[in-house]
């Protein structure tokens, strides 16, 4: 009788590895690839997205034919501070940029300036001033500098959530992503996605998230 278990991608920036787990916690199979990193348009490194995307399709593909293990689940853990940004058609629209890339100092402070300063919005959104790790920024960044990418954004996703939409097609979201040092997440509210101040600039994103239910 095959055994019930889990498929995990654990999906590092170095390592990338598929696990299967049975009911007890066990790892019964144990997979991994590393990708050569690819370039983004400024030179700047990131992950080679059509390699990753490949991957999940052909490990699943073989350990589905592996008869002696029955998978009732798949999840995904993957670092998750940037973006993959997706077009009507679900194609991404950009590479993956680094969430390390240097952040404009002229965008920063013209965003911060704007909206209310510093420490208004590390404190309404609970994110220290991270840059790029801010994955809001990224896409305020996005916004301005490549404005015709950015009206064809359908659906923002972190990667965790964009390697799901791979599988499953839908396009959903949870608290735990949108809620770690993104300056995406209203903690005084707890009822909206963003604080008020950035909702005209991720009204794309906010599309995304209407089927968290908190």
């Amino acid at each position: 009788m095959p055994k019930t278990v889990a498929a995990i991608f654990d999906v590092g920036k170095t390592n990338k590895k598929l696990f299967l787990i049975d009911e007890n916690y066990n790892i019964v199979y144990e997979r991994s690839a590393r990708f050569v990193e690819t370039k983004d348009e400024d030179g700047d490194p990131c992950e080679n997205l059509e390699s990753l995307r490949s991957s999940v399709y052909d490990s699943l593909n073989q350990v589905f034919q592996l008869k002696e293990y029955d998978i009732k689940a798949i999840n995904f853990s993957t670092y998750g501070a940037s973006f993959v940004y997706l077009d009507e058609k679900g194609e991404p629209l950009t590479p993956l940029y680094n969430y390390l890339k240097e952040y404009p100092e002229d965008l920063k402070k013209e965003f911060y300036s704007t909206y209310g300063g510093e420490e208004k919005i590390s404190l309404e959104t609970a994110s220290p001033i991270l840059g790029s790790l801010n994955s809001g920024m990224q896409f305020y960044r996005l916004k301005k500098e490549k404005p015709e990418i950015f009206a064809r954004v359908k659906y923002a996703l972190h990667l965790p959530q964009y390697l799901s939409y791979l599988i499953t097609g839908k396009a959903v979201a949870d608290i735990t992503s949108i809620g770690c040092h993104t300056q995406l997440w209203d903690f005084e509210k707890m009822n909206t996605i963003v604080g008020s101040q950035l909702k005209n600039l991720i009204r794309n994103l906010v599309n995304l998230h209407l089927q968290i239910q908190v």
